[in-house]
């Protein structure tokens, strides 16, 4: 069975309905309670959920692993986590230990319900259901992501934390790397037409 796939609206309506239940909000009043359109494409920017599964035309399309990063993102804020910090909690994360952390309420998405059902692990196995909260054993060189575009991403050694200033910053500057990286055909996306007299290399 295909999984179901929403526009840009419908995700943001979803994840509304999901976070309708035993959730809060986050604590600070300058976090918004539930994504808007804006932030959920600011996420994608910066690499926090991941990018459309598929485009109908110019509109993009999004499906369950989209609404389980929403609510567990937001959840997460709620809880304290800077969205950096979230970041960093959620790289790596299965469909099944983000619906964990998302917590979606019985009923509030059934397709998405489905996706959780059919990526529990066999009866039987054993599971941690917080391993992935616990910090590696070599934490100290710990290496973040950041999703600067599509096609590339930076990895930083552990630092300072960074802010929305830093990452707005590091997308900026990478606009032009990653032109050229298109140029080579090294990542997707139409290459610059050549200027006039000069040959590409």
């Amino acid at each position: 069975m295909e999984a179901p796939r929403w526009t840009l609206d419908e995700l943001a309506e979803r994840v509304d309905a999901a976070l309708a239940v035993d959730y809060a909000g986050p604590s600070s009043g300058r976090v918004r309670a539930v994504p808007d359109r804006r932030a959920i494409r600011w996420y994608t920017t910066i690499g926090l959920i991941d990018r459309p599964v598929a485009y109908r035309g110019r509109t993009a399309l999004y499906g369950p692993r989209h609404l389980f990063q929403l609510v567990a993102v937001k959840r997460l804020q709620a809880a304290g986590l800077s969205l950096v910090a979230i970041q960093q909690e959620l790289a790596g994360a299965t469909d099944s230990q983000l619906a964990r952390v998302a917590e979606l309420p019985p009923g509030a998405e059934a397709a998405a319900s489905e996706a959780v059902a059919a990526l529990r692990m066999p009866a039987g196995q054993v599971r941690r259901a917080s391993f992935w909260r616990e910090p590696p054993a070599a934490a100290a060189g710990t290496l973040r992501g950041l999703r600067l575009g599509e096609g590339a991403s930076l990895l930083l050694e552990s630092g300072r934390e960074l802010g929305a200033a830093d990452l707005q910053a590091i997308v900026d500057a990478a606009r032009p790397l990653l032109a050229v990286l298109r140029d080579r055909g090294l990542a997707p996306g139409p290459a610059r037409a050549p200027e006039p007299g000069r040959e590409r290399p």
